[in-house]
């Protein structure tokens, strides 16, 4: 990526703020951050703000969130877009985080379906449920650090991004079925998870039980006995909690599976093929 200041010249060939500039910019790289830049440079975040916003208005950089900054490319000085992937934003704008829901599914290939909207996990409290940075939009649904577990690691460029791993994903769908897509979608999500050649049944109840919400054992039972998977309905038959819960909270369900302890729309017939 070519900037507008040329990496390679030699701090003691820049100005002072040029070079300052170079410094922030080889640390963040994709993204920069008035933590960064108080890091980098040995100053208060205070006084990295100020510097910060002056380089924007220099145009060197594009302000995408709260004190985080890219690089402005030579070929897209003229654009209101400078980030090229927009899952580079992800850690800078909602760390704890990870991609997840419907976005981990289409990466994962358990779905064909892609949505507009990246989909974010973030351990942290989350004002707005839909953000829109650099032309990227996001949903971000909160979470908690106990269930920032089954994470992969992506690289991104010369940023870490972690995204939840195909079983984690389902569970955090079948969990939150809006995170899916809604039911029908996850169920569909779930029907290639079993059919492939990664199926892992044991982890998948493992992160189950690890996330800790009852209801997940009586949804992922009941889509699995309907796929005529007696394995995986078997494992989650024994974890039956008390009480009842919907299929989909979103749903109207007024058929109840008294098996699964479970609400379920008059309608809704998956097919097991």
């Amino acid at each position: 990526m070519l900037f507008y200041i040329a990496m390679n010249t030699g701090q003691s060939r820049l100005p002072i703020s040029r070079a300052r500039l170079a410094s922030v910019l080889r640390a963040g790289k994709e993204v920069v951050s008035v933590e960064i830049t108080s890091k980098i440079l040995g100053i208060d975040r205070l006084d990295a703000a100020k510097l910060l916003s002056r380089w924007r208005s220099q145009g060197w950089l594009r302000r995408v969130g709260p004190g985080i900054y890219a690089p402005v490319p030579l070929d897209l000085a003229s654009s209101d877009q400078v980030v090229a992937d927009p899952w580079v934003l992800v850690p800078a704008l909602f760390s704890p985080c990870y991609v997840g829901g419907w976005t981990a599914a289409h990466h994962w290939e358990l779905t064909e379906q892609l949505f507009q909207e990246i989909f974010v996990f973030a351990a942290r409290r989350v004002v707005r449920k839909h953000v829109t940075a650099q032309s990227a939009r996001f949903f971000v649904q909160p979470t908690i650090p106990e269930r920032l577990f089954g994470l992969k690691t992506q690289w991104r460029g010369s940023v870490k991004v972690q995204i939840s791993d195909p079983a984690r994903t389902l569970v955090d769908m079948i969990a939150i079925p809006e995170s899916g897509g809604g039911i029908d979608q996850v169920s569909e999500c779930l029907k290639t998870y079993l059919k492939g050649k990664t199926t892992d049944r044991e982890l998948l109840v493992s992160y189950g039980e690890q996330f800790g919400n009852g209801a997940i054992f009586k949804r992922l039972g009941f889509l699995a006995d309907t796929f005529g998977d007696g394995e995986l309905a078997n494992m989650c038959r024994t974890r039956l909690t008390q009480g009842y819960a919907k299929l989909d909270p979103d749903l109207s369900s007024d058929r109840l599976i008294t098996a699964w302890h479970l609400w379920v729309p008059k309608y809704w017939r998956p097919q097991a093929n």
